[in-house]
């Protein structure tokens, strides 16, 4: 087989591939066989139609397209193997010229990853915050743990901000109910937010039994549609939270002391900070790295028709349109260094670190570890997934190598960044156990179907001698009758 290589431009090439008639015996008896399982030949049983009278019944130009058809998406992905290039998306393949006896030719046009050079990754200098837990800080958290066990009592007053209030909404449009704009006995605390625009400002000195009529604009289903809302309020409740003191330390946590309590809550703003602290180098070793590499070449084709498809739903105006533009070409450039930086270190995926992966995504997604790996799997998605973790893996590693200070120029030591480049949560950090799940799962699903594929290809020579054993006695057979 001969390959060459036009580049079109830096993301896109035309492959143009020479076969000779030879080389394609293999995928031509293929046909054959095939062809000879789909027809009906009178005195024939089906699958054993010699390939003389396929030529007469259907034809040899027939065979040799089924011939071409079969063989021309692994003659496709070899040549892209021979040339060291990476599609991004599915080929244009021309109509193909082949005729009896002559050589193949047929050429593709592609997507492929540019051709970059990577840029140096290791001594990158990045400067942090100092990590700092002020007394502000303990405080909030100890006011979130205080909610956490504090009562709601019913209060006879006007609502105030804060106050958690039971609540009917009812949205209208030119006084149709709007579907879906329907809600009762709502529990609300008033400054949240979240909920309805406009919301906190309508409940502010609303008491018990009173209702109010406000115009907002909808988010969701209804999108930038513009109702009034009905909300009654049927009760106002105020938050009472427990004293704070060594007793309330006692029920909140294992400690018997407030003091002990706060040291405890100081260690974990730490550890939030500490994380915060990495994931800033994290970003800004990542930025400098995308920074030193220039000017990356980006696929225009792909990059228009993913954004074409993200809007297809008629959801997004042009600030939404510009901003996931902006997210794609800045994941794809992250991605085409990161990738060099794999392939310039040799970075492999073990085993472990893709099973810990999935469980991390798992547990993220609140679903069973062996559930996702399954979908993986089952969708074709677990490469892709391999690639992601490479990745993380080559900026952990250019993290680690490079210099990172804070502020006040003390070196930062980041004992938060995983191998893969995530960052542990503080729940982790803290000794949270991951669920249960079979590590081997993954790799064993491929591996099966790579050893499936190993042991055709390793007896196809067996079971064709025995097929055409099983073919000269049914010759036989027809010959004594």
């Amino acid at each position: 087989m001969k390959s060459v290589v036009e580049t079109l431009n830096p993301t896109r090439v035309r492959l143009a591939v020479e076969v000779p008639f030879a080389e394609l015996e293999s995928n031509i008896q293929s046909a054959y066989k095939r062809i000879a399982a789909q027809v009906t030949v009178p005195g024939f049983r089906k699958g054993k139609v010699p390939p003389m009278v396929i030529d007469q019944r259907i034809g040899r130009p027939a065979v040799l397209e089924e011939a071409v058809n079969e063989a021309i998406p692994q003659l496709y992905q070899d040549a892209m193997r021979e040339n060291e290039l990476t599609p991004l998306a599915q080929p244009d393949i021309d109509q193909p010229q082949f005729g009896e006896g002559e050589d193949l030719k047929f050429t593709a046009e592609v997507t492929v990853k540019p051709k970059i050079e990577l840029p140096e990754w290791e001594g990158l200098e990045v400067q942090v915050d100092d990590i700092a837990v002020s007394d502000d800080d303990i405080s909030e958290r100890i006011d979130e743990l205080r909610a956490r066990f504090g009562t709601l009592v019913t209060v006879e007053r006007a609502a105030a901000d804060g106050d958690f209030v039971q609540i009917d909404l009812n949205a209208t449009n030119d006084g149709e109910p709007v579907e879906g704009g329907q809600a009762s006995g709502v529990s609300y605390q008033i400054g949240r937010g979240g909920m309805v625009e406009g919301l906190d400002d309508a409940l502010a000195g609303l008491t018990a039994g009173e209702s109010k009529t406000f115009r907002t604009t909808l988010v969701g289903t209804h999108d930038g549609e513009e109702v009034d809302v009905e909300v009654t309020v049927h009760a106002v409740k105020e938050q009472q939270l427990p004293e704070l003191d060594d007793e309330f330390a006692q029920l909140a946590s294992e400690f018997d002391t407030l003091d002990e309590l706060r040291g405890d809550i100081r260690e974990q703003a730490l550890n939030s900070k500490r994380i915060e602290q990495a994931m800033s180098a994290r970003d800004k070793v990542l930025e400098q790295l995308i920074g030193n590499a220039g000017d990356i070449p980006l696929p225009e084709e792909l990059i228009s028709q993913q954004v074409e498809d993200h809007l297809a739903d008629g959801h997004g105006d042009d600030d939404h349109k510009a901003e996931f533009e902006k997210n794609l070409r800045g994941n794809l450039t992250q991605q085409f260094v990161l990738d060099e930086l794999v392939k310039a270190e040799s970075i492999e995926v073990s085993q472990d670190e893709l099973s810990s992966y999935i469980i991390q995504q798992a547990m993220r997604s609140r679903i069973d570890p062996n559930q996702l790996a399954q979908q993986l799997v089952d969708q074709g998605n677990l490469p892709s997934v391999v690639a992601d973790v490479a990745r993380g893996k080559a900026l952990a590693l250019a993290v680690e190598k490079a210099k990172v200070t804070d502020a006040s120029g003390n070196g930062v030591e980041l004992n938060r960044l995983r191998e893969d480049g995530t960052l542990a949560d503080p729940n982790e950090i803290e000794g949270v156990t991951a669920p249960a799940v079979d590590g081997s799962f993954e790799f064993a699903e491929l591996d099966a179907e790579q050893a499936d594929d190993a042991a055709d290809e390793a007896g196809t020579d067996e079971a064709e001698a025995d097929e055409a054993e099983a073919d000269e006695a049914d010759d036989a057979d027809e010959k004594k009758a």
